[in-house]
């Protein structure tokens, strides 16, 4: 196959046959999502997020059982029990950590590095990719805004610019509305290690999102998926990108309440800011786990406008294969021609 040449890093980073990745989503990527797509050649993220040290444990325990193939576990630097998930990884001798959600100590990327395990970190922007490197990260993700859930502040199109055209000492790769294996393709030969999605595989039978979760994401279209505004920096309001429903237009209507309040001194800006933070608590796994698609966090990347079907991993892989090396073989007669 022509993608052969292009997925050798990858397949050498990860240890995998397919450098597609999927990315961690907390109470979505278990042991049965994350083991079904290292079985089809894929590799998986196991969510650190909040969950207990216990929990994680039994999630890692429970991956190695059902799969003999590498995975990752992904953690966020910013979780309550983030110190603890740390020393779990690193005593369990995970194969690969993600650091997400801010910068982690250079002493924290070696650590992990010293049991042998590999280290990705998110890049949101340039100047961090730059400095996450000489931090000893060996790998850097890069996501465009495009992505679900939390997201960085620069698109894809720009990042590819600024980190990958530029930086060549590590691997990078992407992530952030990619659904198609021609659009993999397409950022393979820009010189992308290989990608990450989230979206695409929440459509996938062995995802253990509610099926209202997935009817969902089956409706929606690309312009559905937006991010959550800030209205004034006296509350600030971290990014999250998620499908419109009736919470989300609640969220909005408490904002400008809040600020209201703050402007008649009704409320202290504490106490504005507490109510923010906890309008979402749980809201996650309300509408993923529980079904409530109304006022549960419907998490979705803008790719959710590419998938209406749902379908096994091994589908996903397959397709994502086999139309990546199409449009390999299209671009190659396409230069030859010329």
């Amino acid at each position: 196959m022509l993608l052969d040449k292009f997925i050798k890093a990858g397949q050498d980073f990860l240890g995998c046959k397919f450098p597609i990745m999927c990315g961690a989503m907390t109470w979505i990527s278990d042991y049965k999502l994350i083991g079904a797509l290292g079985n089809a050649g894929g590799f998986g993220l196991l969510a650190g997020g909040n969950a207990p040290v216990d929990v994680l444990e039994k999630e890692i325990i429970a991956t190695r059982e059902y799969t003999d193939k590498p995975f990752g576990v992904n953690l966020i630097t910013i979780a309550p029990v983030y110190k603890d998930q740390l020393q779990l990884v690193c005593d369990m001798l995970c194969q690969l950590v993600m650091f997400a959600g801010s910068i982690p100590k250079d002493t924290e990327i070696q650590r992990v590095k010293d049991t042998g395990a590999k280290v990705i970190c998110f890049a949101p922007t340039a100047p961090l990719a730059h400095r996450l490197i000489k931090m000893g990260a060996d790998a850097l993700m890069i996501e465009g805004v495009e992505a679900g859930g939390h997201i960085g502040p620069v698109s894809l199109t720009v990042l590819l610019q600024q980190i990958l055209f530029e930086i060549d000492n590590v691997p990078v790769f992407v992530a952030g509305g990619i659904a198609t294996g021609r659009m993999m393709a397409h950022l393979l030969m820009m010189g992308a290690t290989g990608i990450q999605m989230g979206t695409r595989f929440v459509m996938s039978k062995e995802c253990k999102a509610h099926p209202e979760f997935k009817k969902v994401f089956q409706k929606a279209n690309a312009r559905d998926a937006v991010a959550t505004p800030q209205f004034d920096s006296r509350l600030p309001v971290i990014p999250v990108r998620a499908l419109k429903n009736k919470g989300s237009k609640e969220f909005l209507k408490l904002q400008l309440e809040l600020i209201d309040k703050l402007e008649k001194k009704l409320i202290d800006q504490q106490q504005a800011q507490y109510e923010v933070e906890n309008f979402w608590v749980g809201a996650l796994k309300d509408a993923a786990i529980d079904g409530n698609v109304q006022r549960g966090s419907l998490m979705a990347g803008q790719s959710v406008g590419l998938v209406d079907k749902i379908k096994p991993i091994q589908g996903i892989i397959d397709e994502m294969v086999d139309d990546a090396e199409y449009e390999l073989k299209r671009l190659n007669k396409i230069l030859i021609e010329r």
